[in-house]
């Protein structure tokens, strides 16, 4: 089979003849039409991922039809549309991955290649309304943004509608964010450092926005809510965590829960320590999420009829400019990868 493999850090990805794997007991074979980026990978390849060991065949998203299927698995599998999902062995406690946990598409071959054996475990039906790409755009994303959201800032779904900012609109897991915020009914606003991002957020249902790189950009968004308490939000979602965090605190509304799960502009810095303890404010760390919240997750997607972004739809050979773009961060949605047979 075709599949992608990186070696070593720094270097680029490699198109390799692989033997295809076999399903063991409790697994399935996946013959995979779709897979999707993450930054996970480009910061694999770029040695900025704890515990890294190479070589591997990168991705952790991935639908596709299960092929064969392993001792112990029901063969009524066998044929059917399944999308993967890609945190695995999380473990008995809800609040916190267990030793065992890891993510598909290292240290375990993943989903950048014609075939991938996983435990039955972590395969679901690929919802009706997407095709094959779609389905391959939502699992590590989606499921990032499910449990922020969701579980970790706990979005009221019921009752008054609650005011949300997501920031740096644009990529998989803030996007995703987004849509589950509308589609449970919340009011929706979003930061971006393109111009052209908001505008197409908009478009999906955000009430505004503004671009983070005014200098006094909190103070406008403020401005633009309605100013005073009706400006102020009652969940944040983050994902680059840096400098900026401060002015986060400044628009939480009084009881407001923040949850970040990325800090790509580097280490949090000049929060007051007063702006969090009279306000009352929950911060929350997150990272992926449990088997229970994936299927609560595609359930969601499957009831509300939700649609993944789709940046772009790439061959997979053509992985490494893929890896690039994500590198520029100038995609908006997801950039998926259709597997060559």
């Amino acid at each position: 089979m075709k599949a992608i493999l990186l070696t070593a850090k720094n270097q680029p990805v490699q198109l390799i003849d692989a033997s295809v794997p076999v399903a063991g007991p409790g697994e399935v074979l996946i013959k995979l039409e779709a897979a999707s980026l993450n930054h996970r990978d480009v910061y694999i390849q770029q040695g900025l991922y704890p515990g890294i060991k190479l070589p591997a065949i990168l991705g952790s998203d991935g639908a596709g039809v299960v092929a064969e299927v392993g001792e112990g698995v029901d063969v009524a599998w066998r044929g059917q549309a399944v999308v993967i999902n890609p945190a695995m062995y999380w473990g008995p406690n809800p609040k916190f991955y267990g030793s065992d946990f890891r993510i598909l598409g290292m240290p375990d071959n993943g989903t950048f290649a014609e075939y991938v054996a996983v435990d039955k475990t972590y395969i679901h039906h690929k919802p009706a309304h997407l095709s094959f790409e779609q389905a391959a755009a939502f699992p590590l994303a989606g499921l990032t943004a499910w449990r922020a959201l969701m579980t970790r800032a706990a979005l009221h779904t019921s009752g008054t509608p609650e005011k949300v900012l997501i920031t740096g609109i644009g990529g998989g897991a803030a996007l995703f964010a987004l849509q589950f915020a509308l589609a449970a009914g919340a009011e929706v606003w979003v930061t971006s450092g393109s111009d052209e991002k908001l505008v197409r957020a908009k478009e999906l249902g955000a009430t505004g926005g503004i671009n983070y790189r005014e200098p006094e950009w909190a103070k406008t968004l403020m401005d633009q809510t309605g100013g005073g308490r009706a400006g102020y939000f009652d969940v944040i979602i983050d994902s680059a965590g840096g400098p900026g965090f401060a002015k986060l605190i400044d628009v939480a509304a009084s009881g407001g829960r923040i949850a970040f799960f990325g800090g790509t502009t580097g280490t949090i810095t000049d929060i007051i320590p007063p702006k969090v303890f009279f306000k009352q404010l929950s911060i929350f760390g997150s990272t992926m999420g449990t088997e229970t919240e994936f299927t609560d997750m595609l359930s969601f997607i499957t009831d509300k009829q939700i649609v993944p972004v789709l940046d772009e739809i790439l061959p997979l050979i053509e992985i490494e400019q893929a890896m690039q773009k994500m590198n520029t961060g100038k995609q908006f949605g997801k950039i998926v990868l259709k597997i060559i047979n």
